[in-house]
């Protein structure tokens, strides 16, 4: 039984004969195929978060069906019907794009039936990690736990302001720049792929793609990302770079290594030569893979990841990284370099947490070893009294349940060391609080998304600059304050010119006397405290990168907006508990 409805006997013979003859089939892998576009979406999200703890029901319909199906036909070695399956499926359902359908089987087909083969996972588990279709507590075979050194955490010291005149830093923040190098103006924006805004003519009512980028389900436009670096290199004062990853488009269907490549080497050259002297330290996304996501852990024996780390390690280098970094480079995109004396950096490669990669269904228990790696290097900053900075491209949030909780320990135990945290990939202007464990109520640590370069799906483009305590001795290295500087899409088509905007300063714009845990959390206080207030809706506001206004999200998107900010595990049913329940 899978959510009260019988498999029946001759299962595999009608998904062969007719294998979709539920009208109610096309809504359920409609979704399943374009996750990423309804993920992208501000409705979307508000529709989850109308529903505490929602999961996209369809897609795990679809999942709790077709898997037990698949691994019947995988047992009885008749796998390649799976395929055929696919193939009749992508033919007969005309709300799918054909193209789009078929190109997603060709990139996830072998890389699905070999994590059915191999994963110790039942049916419902895999659905259930894959697509969080299980609310918590999770199963126990995906359950493990980090080691620590023999070490006493030391006593908690928040950080303090720093004295008037001490120097600062200015660091800018890039990232989600999806360049698409197929954009063309004028061309459809309102099409039935995931990306548009590369071909056919817009339908009648309908206009084309702006010529600086479009808010539809297009990606930034080359000359457009060159254009807002350009004004970034000219106009800041910038002293390094974080730099969070996807750099490729989200034709994700049909995309090659070689499509990578050219990506990452032709943007990380862009960036080069518009900032010849400045050193970027980098993360990896979850769009640099070819298939998208993909990241296969050392027990994967049919695919390898070495051709995107070789090229990564090359191009971050030339980007400023010393060559002591290659060895962790090419072992798993990871690395640790001292950005100043008492500085240091750890780069993450989060696709090793994520449950888009497949492959963690496998063996989900900390691949590549890389959260011990982060504890003996904090470890090591802890007894030579160094601050440290931390990047990734997914937001802890973002991860499977166990890496995720385990990261909140490793946050909490050396909640005197990470000194701030900068991820990337929801494409929104985010902050992430990290809490005591036993005393919740107690902020321990901040983490800040930065604003994404694309426009997809409906935002700005922009960017991020951080003031952050500067170099001396004793310098805490927090983030003091951060502005975010956006490009007006509108006036820019409308002008036929880059119009910028200097869209708000945190402290300024949201009353903050400095940007330390315990001020954040004062933040967070006045919000639960007054959702439907004017402080609210600048937040959200300055959540689409001024997209949208506060008019535009309720009471219950407001709430689900709030309990996002505060939620850095998944999985943690009471987090949100804490806010103001739903007006009904």
């Amino acid at each position: 039984m899978i959510n009260a409805r019988s498999i029946y006997k001759d299962t595999i013979n009608r998904s062969i004969d007719d294998p979709f003859n539920n009208v109610d089939r096309n809504l359920l892998i409609t979704l399943a195929n374009y996750r990423h576009r309804f993920e992208r979406s501000m409705n979307f999200k508000k529709l989850r978060w109308t529903f505490s703890n929602l999961n996209s029901t369809a897609i795990c319909d679809a999942c709790d069906l077709l898997v037990p199906e698949m691994r019947t036909l995988i047992r009885i070695n008749r796998s390649d019907l799976i395929d055929d399956v696919a193939m009749r499926f992508c033919k007969y359902y005309k709300l799918l794009d054909p193209n789009v359908c078929l190109g997603a089987v060709n990139e996830y087909k072998n890389v699905i039936i070999e994590v059915l083969v191999m994963s110790p996972l039942t049916n419902k588990e895999l659905c259930s990690l894959a697509f969080e279709c299980q609310p918590p507590p999770y199963f126990p075979i995906v359950g493990w736990n980090v080691t620590f050194p023999d070490k006493p955490k030391p006593t908690p010291r928040p950080p303090q302001p720093p004295s008037p005149g001490a120097p600062k830093l200015n660091v800018l923040h890039l990232s989600d720049i999806h360049i698409d190098f197929a954009y063309k103006p004028g061309s459809q924006a309102d099409c039935p792929q995931p990306l548009c805004c590369r071909e056919g003519q817009p339908i009648p009512s309908h206009t084309g793609a702006g010529f600086w980028g479009d808010y539809r389900n297009c990606d930034i436009p080359y000359w457009t990302a060159e254009y807002i670096l350009k004004y970034a290199a000219e106009l800041e004062n910038i002293d390094f770079i974080y730099y969070t990853g996807d750099l490729p488009a989200h034709n994700v269907w049909n995309q090659s290594r070689t499509d990578q490549l050219y990506s990452i080497n032709t943007i990380n050259n862009m960036l080069a030569t518009i900032f010849p002297n400045k050193t970027f330290y980098s993360a990896v996304g979850n769009h640099e893979a070819a298939p998208c996501n993909l990241y296969p852990t050392p027990n994967i024996r049919t695919d390898n990841i070495s051709w995107l780390y070789e090229t990564l390690a090359d191009n971050w280098i030339k980007l400023g990284l010393s060559n002591d970094t290659r060895d962790s480079i090419l072992h798993g995109a990871f690395y640790t370099t001292l950005v100043r004396p008492g500085l240091r950096l750890i780069s993450l490669n989060m696709n090793y947490c994520s449950r888009e990669n497949f492959w963690l269904l496998i063996n989900t228990t900390d691949p590549l070893g890389q959260l011990q790696w982060l504890i003996q290097w904090l470890q090591y900053a802890e007894d030579h009294e160094e601050k440290v900075h931390i990047i990734g491209h997914h937001p802890p949030r973002s991860c499977l349940a166990s890496w995720g909780w385990n990261f909140y320990k490793i946050v909490n135990r050396y909640e005197n060391t990470i000194a701030g945290q900068f991820y990337g990939h929801t494409h929104y202007d985010e902050f992430l609080m990290f809490y005591d464990e036993i005393d919740q109520k107690r902020p321990v640590s901040m983490a800040y998304m930065g604003p994404s370069l694309t426009t997809s799906s409906y935002l700005n483009p922009g960017y991020r600059i951080y003031s952050i305590d500067g170099e001396y001795s004793g310098s805490s290295y927090w983030v003091l304050d951060h502005r975010t500087v956006i490009m007006n899409l509108t006036a820019s088509n409308l002008y036929n010119k880059t119009i910028f905007i200097d869209e708000y300063d945190a402290r300024d714009a949201y009353q903050m006397e400095n940007l330390f845990p315990n001020d954040w959390n004062n933040l967070v206080e006045k919000l639960k405290n007054d959702l439907d207030g004017s402080l609210m809706s600048l937040v959200y506001q300055y959540y689409t990168k001024s997209y949208a206004n506060g008019n535009q999200c309720d009471h219950i998107c407001r709430r689900g907006l709030l309990c996002s900010f505060i939620s850095a595990r998944e999985n943690n049913p009471h987090g949100c508990d804490s806010i103001p329940p739903f007006v009904l």
